[in-house]
């Protein structure tokens, strides 16, 4: 039985995100796309995977920061 996917880990993973890229080139490739609207797509997706990455990693460094702001106002 498979467990859930941790989307957080998966979308913040470079691996993941070279495998969704190496994915769509092969698929526009296949469909005989042109180059250049092959590397406009891969940038697209590369700038969107820092962005997600940024994104997400901010949120756990913000809800860290609350956490222990949470701990330290319940041991005063």
């Amino acid at each position: 039985m498979m467990g859930k996917i941790n989307w957080k880990q998966k979308l913040t993973s470079r691996k993941f995100w070279a495998a969704v890229t190496g994915f769509v080139t092969a698929i526009l490739m296949v469909f005989k796309v042109d180059e250049m609207t092959i590397e406009q797509v891969i940038a697209i997706i590369s700038a969107s995977s820092v962005l997600i990455a940024y994104i997400i990693g901010e949120g756990l460094v913000d809800a860290a920061r609350v956490q222990t702001q949470d701990n330290s106002t319940d041991q005063d």
